[in-house]
């Protein structure tokens, strides 16, 4: 493949970023290959920093647990707590023990230090409680948000909903959740019981009543606090969801659970970027510009953020389902970018120096050990005739789709991972 790509790839720098995207993103989404790699993630800090500091960014949100999410983001804008027990309890998957990710909340904390709460930068977690392995129980948020609703709505009005002693006997021991075996059995999963039934509507009841009474909670608590309580009514009501599903016995039970967890997703993507609830047009920003919240960066695997089906085989069988990503640019349009990861080499992995005739091979001929590539216009040089698609030896990397080229809006090209 002889093309010349040097007039589409640029440094890694946001003004060359900004430059590759259609409008003003409220969301930029930058994904990763595979899971697990500092080197990665210390791209992404960088441009993170950066963004921070040329283009007024202040919140990034990654592929893990929105609920834990909630200590990082005390100490990285208030210190509450210390470094060490953010890192241990505040990150969901082991992310905790990256040394990129810590660093990640050291700086973060560092730039807070001193500054007005307006200008702190703030981190969220995006995914729902939920491992591969299956799903926490909705203890955690159904009883945090009554107690957010229990010190500021009349007492008789919550306890014609629910109590928090009617609460605890539906919920019961928390193992009846969290068994691991539920994830391969259906019929070990809790989540069609009588109690489930119930906690399912006393959920949306809770949520409706939060909602309904939102300009006296937001007057009387904050903003911030109304926000998260809506975070522990999202997730306790997303969670009781998929439990429902974990106990389904048909043969669409994992397209299921995987299309859930990225609606999870996408809703606390659009709740981050403050266009929840709001039906944009495409092309159209959301509600989220009408309000003047910062803009964020999200970070997390390619297939969470792509534009296009997400697939993976599960048990032998094909699986795809939209990815966040999909839906957050089907609601923000132009409010949503994407840039795609793309790695040479992880030799440790067994992943070589990939072939001159795929897109990666193409970019590792270049003499950039990082660049960001126009991935549209890359595309453009191929015309109706695509490379390849690589293919990789390791189940946990995966190359790009060369067919979908026009759906990314950039590439962050990694040559050689160590």
């Amino acid at each position: 493949m002889a093309t010349d790509i040097k007039d589409v790839t640029h440094a890694v720098e946001p003004a060359a970023v900004m430059g590759l995207l259609r409008g003003r993103p409220r969301l930029l989404a930058l994904g990763e290959p595979t899971h697990g790699v500092d080197a990665l993630l210390g791209v992404r800090n960088e441009l993170f920093r950066r963004l921070v500091e040329e283009e007024g960014y202040r919140t990034i949100t990654i592929e893990s647990d929105c609920m834990r999410g909630l200590l990082v983001d005390d100490y990285v804008t208030t210190g509450a707590g210390t470094l060490d027990r953010v890192m241990e309890r505040g990150f969901s998957h082991g992310w905790g023990a990256s040394a990129a990710n810590r660093e990640l909340v050291r700086w973060m904390r560092a730039f807070n230090d001193g500054r007005p709460a307006a200008d702190r930068i703030r981190f969220a977690g995006f995914d729902g409680p939920l491992e591969i392995t299956g799903a926490e129980s909705p203890r955690e948020a159904l009883t945090a948000l009554h107690g957010y609703l229990s010190t500021r709505v009349d007492a008789e009005l919550l306890h014609s909903t629910c109590t928090m002693d009617t609460l605890d006997r539906l919920l019961g021991p928390d193992e009846r959740w969290t068994n691991p075996a539920a994830m391969t059995d259906p019929s070990r999963s809790a989540g069609r019981s009588a109690e489930a039934t119930e906690l399912r509507l006393l959920a949306d009841d809770l949520v409706a009543l939060l909602d309904a009474r939102a300009p006296h909670l937001i007057a009387t608590s904050s903003r911030d606090d109304w926000d998260r309580a809506r975070l522990y009514g999202r997730t306790a009501t997303g969670l009781l969801r998929y439990h429902y599903w974990m106990a389904d016995t048909s043969p669409s039970r994992m397209t299921r659970l995987v299309s859930l967890r990225d609606r999870m997703m996408a809703d606390n993507l659009l709740a981050v970027a403050g266009a929840d609830g709001d039906a944009a047009a495409p092309g159209a920003v959301g509600r989220a510009a009408r309000v003047g919240r910062a803009p964020v960066l999200v970070h997390a695997h390619n297939g969470h953020l792509q534009r296009h089906k997400s697939s993976m085989r599960m048990g032998g069988l094909p699986v795809e389902w939209w990815s966040a990503g999909a839906i957050v640019s089907a609601q923000l349009g132009e409010g949503y970018a994407f840039l795609a990861t793309a790695l040479g080499t992880i030799r440790h992995q067994g992943i070589d120096i990939p072939p001159q005739d795929t897109v990666e091979g193409l970019l590792y001929a270049g003499p950039e050990e990082c660049s960001v590539v126009d991935a549209r216009g890359l595309a453009a040089t191929f015309g109706d005739s695509p490379p390849a698609p690589r293919v990789s030896p390791w189940f946990g990397y995966a190359p790009l789709d060369p067919a979908h080229l026009a759906d990314v809006d950039g590439i962050v090209f990694v040559k050689d991972v160590y």
